[in-house]
């Protein structure tokens, strides 16, 4: 009887549809937390049965023969511009125009809002989405960093009720998200992930290049962001900068783009770019006398 009514405030029966990382990590992390992974879907059976023995529960099935009376609760986990057309195609499946009624749907992007399924929800389904703000570069490490973090949601009652419960049993925040703000949200996400880890990349090839090992480089980036992110969470941003545009050592600035003229002059539009976003930051101007060096 207990495990009835733990399934039942699961929501029932899951599946899961295009297990690639975050969909695995999920889908593990949700049957360790007590919701049962009924379904794992893919295009390609090996990729469902790698994506089972990974999660740990459900049965691996074809995309193409999913169908409505396969679970309760669908989650979404494909590539952000296949969701209309499943959502399109899945919507065709079942009998009746009402086939998805009493279903919920959610999907995993940042950037679409849950509007993306809206063939299904004319088809009854109640649709919504739950994306979490956190990097997921495998399955493994999804599985590490997804639990107690927090997830943007939005969509109708019933989804966004479901959304909120898989984030409770997942230790994490849930925090609502206007659909026309999810591509401002999602900008935000890829100007502090992607684009961190390429400015880390060229400081690490900078640092070798400084004849600086390697063994010694990456920790040390890791150490020094980690301070650079406690700062900013601390502080806020115009404290916690530093750096020669903040103290207004252009001597040093100039030897930068020298050097980087030299090493990197692909690079030199970025930092120009960014060092001009630290002055608005930071409240200054380049001085009339280093306008023509800076921009040079």
């Amino acid at each position: 009887m207990a495990t009835d009514k733990k399934r039942h405030r699961a929501g029932g029966k899951i599946a899961v549809i295009g297990p690639g990382r975050v969909g695995q990590a999920m889908g593990r992390l949700l049957s360790q937390a007590g919701v049962p992974i009924a379904v794992v879907a893919a295009r390609k059976l090996a990729n469902a049965r790698r994506a089972v023995g990974f999660i740990g529960a459900g049965t691996p099935r074809l995309l193409r023969a999913l169908g409505p009376n396969d679970a309760t609760v669908f989650l979404l986990t494909t590539s952000d511009s296949s969701f209309a057309p499943l959502a399109a195609d899945l919507a065709r499946r079942g009998t009746g125009p009402q086939a998805w009624k009493g279903k919920v749907v959610l999907h995993t992007c940042g950037s679409l809002p849950s509007a993306v399924l809206e063939p299904l929800r004319r088809c009854g389904a109640a649709i919504g989405s739950v994306h979490p703000y956190q990097t997921v570069p495998s399955a493994a490490v999804g599985v590490q960093n997804l639990r107690g973090t927090f997830w943007a949601i939005e969509g109708d009652r019933a989804a966004l009720q479901m959304a909120r419960d898989w984030v409770s049993r997942l230790a994490g925040v849930a925090f609502p998200i206007r659909p026309e703000d999810k591509t401002l949200y999602h900008l935000s996400a890829f100007l502090v992930c992607p684009t961190v880890v390429t400015l880390m990349e060229q400081a690490q090839k900078l640092l070798a290049e400084a004849r600086v090992p390697s063994r010694i480089a990456r920790p040390m980036l890791r150490q020094f962001v980690d301070q650079t992110t406690k700062n900013l969470a601390d502080m806020g941003g115009r404290r916690s900068l530093t750096g020669p545009a903040v103290r207004g050592d252009w001597t040093t600035i100039e030897r930068h783009l020298k050097a980087l003229r030299q090493s990197a002059p692909e690079f030199l539009p970025v930092y120009r770019a960014l060092l001009a976003a630290m002055l608005r930051l930071a409240g200054k101007e380049v001085p009339n006398a280093r306008r023509r060096a800076h921009s040079s």
